[in-house]
């Protein structure tokens, strides 16, 4: 027999091909098939645990506040729901006739106008003047500003309330030195307005000027030597260059820093309670003062709901403005 009939008869000894799929592959393209879907999922597993907690403790009790709200709940409530009642929206039309709900929203309004702008002014200025070096000198500063943002409510109201007292602290001390009247700080009602704002500024600057401080050394400074060259100065520069790159920044530290001043609470609580004669209660602190000092918590939950309507309502509004004047 010639080569060719040998090749013929070798081809013909040759078994077909199954033309199933053996078990080898089926199991692999499971496997890759798990391995993709593993992928797809793994970022939504790093964030469950983020939205969890803000499940929890963000969005559930604004549920059950506004599910209260519609409710008498008041200490008896807590100790026998048999004494709950649904009162529907009695409580939003106490809450739009109580003179003392429109003044603490007045008065939330007022420290707004005079603290978020200071504080936007402030950190930006430090911010800039920190980044021209990163000497050990600076750095100090750096972490001499931020202090404030890490120290405790507490203490910093603590020493706040001792430089202003009125007999024996610091800050009439020092007037009185130079041939000036003691000011009263804190039982004055205008003067207390000022003096608790200046708390609240101070302690939030710190976290605002990293968040600046970061976002300008994160502009390459290629820009900057391209307009030294073209002969721009210094507020040529931060006007052209600075200014317009920290959008980002000065849009996130505007609303985090209006949320924040809408809930304004700590500061006049601990340094003032209120007072004198209600001119540091913002609204949170007359919710406060509505829930827990009044056991009127139905009445409480309706001005929470008011307040977190009013945040939506102005971060949204920010963000729009942002979106179109930056589209």
């Amino acid at each position: 027999m010639g080569v060719l009939g040998r090749q013929e008869v070798t081809t013909a000894a040759v078994p077909a091909r199954p033309t199933h799929h053996e078990p080898g592959s089926t199991n692999t393209s499971r496997k890759q098939r798990i391995s993709a879907a593993t992928k797809s999922l793994t970022p939504y597993g790093f964030v469950a645990p983020s939205f969890l907690f803000l499940l929890a403790f963000g969005i559930l009790p604004i549920v059950v506040a506004a599910v209260v709200s519609f409710t008498d709940l008041d200490i008896t409530g807590l100790a026998n729901p048999d004494n709950i009642s649904y009162i529907g929206l009695e409580n939003y039309r106490r809450l739009i006739s109580d003179s003392d709900f429109w003044r603490s929203l007045q008065t939330t309004g007022i420290f707004i106008v005079f603290g978020v702008p200071s504080i936007i002014v402030i950190s930006l200025t430090i911010a800039l003047g920190l980044s021209v070096s990163s000497s050990r000198l600076f750095r100090v500063l750096r972490m001499f500003y931020f202090l404030p943002a890490i120290t405790a409510i507490v203490a910093i109201s603590l020493i706040w309330g001792f430089m202003y007292n009125t007999q024996f602290g610091l800050l009439n001390y020092l007037l009185t030195s130079i041939g000036s009247s003691p000011i009263n700080w804190l039982s004055d009602p205008q003067m207390a307005k000022v003096s608790v704002a200046i708390v609240a500024i101070w302690r939030a600057t710190g976290l605002n000027i990293i968040i600046f401080l970061a976002a300008i050394q994160s502009i390459p400074r290629d820009y900057y030597e391209a307009a030294a060259i073209d002969g721009a100065t210094g507020w040529a520069s931060f006007r052209w260059i600075t200014f317009p790159l920290l959008r980002f920044a000065l849009l996130f530290v505007t609303v985090t820093t209006l949320i924040a001043w809408l809930q304004f609470f700590d500061e006049p609580f601990v340094l003032t309670d209120g007072g004198p004669v209600g001119a540091t209660t913002s609204i949170s602190l007359f919710i406060y003062q509505e829930g827990f000092s009044f056991n009127r918590f139905g009445y409480a939950s309706a001005g929470t709901v008011v307040l977190f309507l009013i945040i939506v309502t102005v971060t949204a509004f920010q963000l729009r403005l942002y979106r179109s004047n930056h589209a």
